[in-house]
């Protein structure tokens, strides 16, 4: 299957962020919360069994000038094994205008037993434009070893890199040793960029506050289920508020 869902905001002349382009395509489905507030708010649904090996899903958003856009998942994804020996690959590229503010907050990724999976993420930032972008990974379903999965991360802003990283997930030799994941189970991530000013770092037993060189932070959360990474996850970022 492939699959290519594109969403676009921009502001109207009021000044307030609207929807100027929804376009899903199974099972990539985008669906508009219905309200004035902001942010524009719309909610990504996987509205069939994906992705499988073989599977080629893109998701691109735009976010113009001024805008600002909350993108959510709904519930988690499952990366799952296809009928014959084909990874699967999924793909999500951004672009934030200037003064720009988007919000891409997906449920976690399961990695099931036997899935080969690729996850890029793409995001371009003009100046002034604010990123917040989540990861979780998840290393198979409850008693069950994980698949193989690589993710990586490439981020610009104003044209200098901010962050760019891959990690691959699977082996469990490496994913066992104090170099990888320690045999922590679940891995969170969240990318937090709405300034050009440094951040102090901060850590604590299973998490971390990292800066990033041009700006802005990733905070990082290492835990044996979602719930306790969600929880670490969530006083990494109460420290970064509070630098």
């Amino acid at each position: 299957m492939k699959a290519h869902a594109r969403l676009t905001a921009e502001l109207d002349g009021s000044g307030r962020t609207v929807l100027r382009e929804l376009r899903s395509m199974v099972p990539l489905t985008l669906l508009p919360k219905r309200n004035r507030a902001a942010p524009a708010t719309v909610h990504l649904v996987n509205s069939a069994t994906a992705p499988l090996g073989g599977d080629s899903l893109t998701l691109t958003v735009r976010v113009g000038p001024g805008a600002n856009l909350r993108l959510c998942g709904v519930a988690a994804t499952l990366a799952l094994p296809g009928p014959h020996a084909d990874g699967s690959r999924s793909v999500v590229s951004i672009e934030v205008g200037e003064g720009g503010n988007l919000e891409y907050l997906p449920e976690p990724t399961v990695v099931t037993r036997r899935a080969r999976h690729t996850a890029e993420f793409a995001a371009t930032l003009d100046r002034g434009a604010r990123l917040r972008a989540r990861e979780v990974l998840v290393l198979g379903r409850s008693g069950e070893p994980p698949g193989r999965l690589t993710t990586s991360q490439r981020v610009t802003r104003a044209g200098i890199p901010v962050l760019h990283q891959t990690l691959t997930i699977g082996d469990p030799v490496l994913d066992a040793s104090a170099a990888g994941l320690a045999g922590r189970r679940v891995l969170a991530t969240e990318l937090l960029l709405a300034g050009e000013d440094p951040v102090p770092p901060a850590s604590g037993e299973w998490w971390s506050v990292t800066p990033l060189p041009a700006g802005g932070a990733l905070a990082t959360a290492l835990a044996p289920d979602a719930v306790t990474a969600a929880q670490d996850l969530a006083t990494a970022l109460a420290c970064h508020r509070g630098s």
